[in-house]
């Protein structure tokens, strides 16, 4: 398979970014990473998703091959999520991720108040 080119707009690895690059994704991949999860315990773990979103999430990773749903035949009916060797590969990426945002969010923060503040001040001349 041919490597893509996510500067070709036309290449369908811009799809793939939009996957890996949603915040429920992202939050998913960190849940599983120690082990498959019921969908209340990924739910849990996230913090803060809705039901519907969480699902439409899982279904998406399925699909694109991060992670298998596995049902279990008993009363009630048991599902658990755990993450392919494909999805187990963005775990160090993603925690990367995470760490930058954790680290570096109270000057995020400051300088979205220094440009709100400036706008403000420059909107009441």
């Amino acid at each position: 398979m041919n490597r893509g080119d996510a500067f070709d707009p036309d290449c369908p690895t811009r799809v793939v970014l939009d996957r890996i690059g949603d915040k429920w994704t992202v939050l998913v991949i960190g849940a599983l990473r120690d082990g498959s999860l019921r969908f209340s315990e990924v739910r849990a773990r996230v913090g803060g998703v809705a039901p519907k979103v969480l699902t439409q999430t899982l279904r998406a990773m399925e699909r694109d091959g991060l992670l298998t749903r596995t049902v279990h035949a008993q009363v009630p009916p048991r599902v658990d999520y755990e993450l392919t060797a494909l999805g187990a590969s963005l775990t160090g990426p993603i925690a990367t991720l995470t760490d930058w945002a954790e680290t570096h969010l109270g000057q995020i923060l400051a300088s979205r108040r220094g440009y709100d503040d400036a706008a403000e001040a420059a909107d009441s001349r």
